[in-house]
């Protein structure tokens, strides 16, 4: 059971309300407990209050059916908790539908003592000398810190942090080519609006892996008692070679062991690096709860158990991924991407003038990634490196630490 749930606070659900409900009220009702719902465009179908933006409802039945519920339909997003007995819905007096939808992962830290701990008992020996080997490589190349935002947090700070966090995400998304329904503007002005005050009572987190004070990791996590939804997550992509994705799991799974949080949660929907780091897998899914007597809402209870059977069904085929890549290149242009390769060999570059970049415009994006797969190929600290352009030889550039240098050539 998931106590003192987040996404049925009174912060989160008005905060929802606020941006999706065009003034309509929230109802609560006799059946089911703490969840309200609002009126939906079809008479008589009733949706949870926050919709599909939660990430995982528990379900409590309330008392048998009343006035209230008669001719209605209910249709719940996410749950991911409820004992799905006859005994138990017979006790409501109202038909039901559970249809599967997502499969969900989490990590069950209560048995661990430490990150180390978790280490030694889910990854091979190889595995876990990759893990710590990359680690130790960025942490030598780069100044790494990590910071949980939690209680405390500046206005300033955190729309700093929420900037960077919408960067991230659109870099992401724009090198995987599809899109994504967290960077559209009705969405993320939603969770930018809600996560401020949540972190404030303690209801939500936001961790962000900095190098110097720049972040190039941030996720966004709601609280439970004792679980933390990984609710979105992003890392920089000119860090990939360092395997940041992995390396900003393992601070998140150190944090939960050393402040007593049992479970970390990935939420719902497949990725490989969640079964790769999951201990436990769980299935969300929509339940449907409609009056039996009235004839109406069979016929909607039907039709929706019908509509997401069918989605679902798309989904395993990998349909919609090709839907998301598909809306992308409607609303964005493909933009061909710049290929660069080291080269050993080069001009003698005491006869050629140097002209060194300023990695910290944008106008030199690109050589961000370039600097830190140098970094990859020859360890050695982010500090001492500097990239020149060399006068007269087009698309040829060098590269140079404290130890080792290389030209790096631009290919269009």
């Amino acid at each position: 059971m998931i106590k003192t749930n987040p996404f049925t606070s009174t912060t989160f659900c008005s905060i929802w309300s606020k941006h999706f409900l065009d003034d309509r009220e929230p109802r609560s009702f006799n059946f089911i407990k703490n969840i309200s719902f609002y009126q939906s465009k079809i008479p008589g179908l009733y949706i949870n209050s926050g919709r599909n933006l939660t990430k995982g409802l528990n379900l409590e039945l309330g008392e048998s059916s009343t006035e209230l519920e008669k001719g209605k339909t209910f249709l719940i997003y996410d749950v991911i908790d409820f004992e799905s007995n006859n005994q138990a819905v017979e006790k409501t007096d109202m038909g039901h539908y559970a249809i599967r939808q997502y499969p969900g992962y989490l990590i069950d830290l209560s048995s661990f003592k430490s990150l180390d701990d978790y280490l030694s008992k889910t990854f091979k020996k190889s595995s876990r000398y990759k893990l710590r080997k990359y680690k130790k490589r960025l942490e030598e190349s780069f100044n790494i810190s990590f910071k949980a935002y939690c209680g405390d947090m500046s206005q300033n700070e955190y729309d700093s942090i929420f900037s960077s966090f919408r960067n991230l995400l659109e870099k992401r998304f724009a090198e995987k080519q599809i899109s994504n329904n967290n960077l559209d503007k009705e969405e993320w002005d939603f969770y930018k609006d809600v996560a401020h005050p949540m972190i404030l009572e303690k209801k939500a987190v936001l961790f962000v892996m900095y190098n110097n004070d720049e972040p190039i990791s941030v996720t966004l996590g709601y609280l439970s008692k004792s679980r933390i939804f990984d609710a979105i997550t992003v890392f920089d992509i000119d860090f990939t070679k360092f395997h940041l994705g992995s390396i900003k799991i393992m601070y998140l799974i150190d944090w939960c062991v050393k402040n007593g949080w049992h479970t970390l949660d990935f939420s719902k929907g497949h990725f490989d690096y969640k079964t790769r780091w999951a201990n436990k897998q769980f299935d969300f899914y929509y339940h449907i709860w409609f009056d039996k007597k009235s004839l109406k809402a069979r016929a909607i209870s039907y039709s929706l158990k019908l509509f997401f059977t069918l989605k679902q069904v798309l989904r395993e085929r990998k349909v919609n991924d090709i839907l998301h890549r598909f809306t992308y290149r409607l609303k964005n242009k493909e933009e061909q991407k710049a290929q660069y390769a080291f080269e050993e060999n080069g001009p003698d570059c005491t006869k050629v003038p140097l002209e060194e970049l300023n990695l910290k415009s944008n106008e030199n994006e690109l050589f961000k990634r370039v600097c830190y797969d140098f970094l990859y190929l020859f360890p050695e600290n982010e500090s001492n490196i500097k990239i020149f352009r060399l006068a007269n030889h087009e698309s040829l550039y060098l590269i140079k630490g404290k130890e080792k240098e290389s030209f790096v050539r631009l290919i269009q």
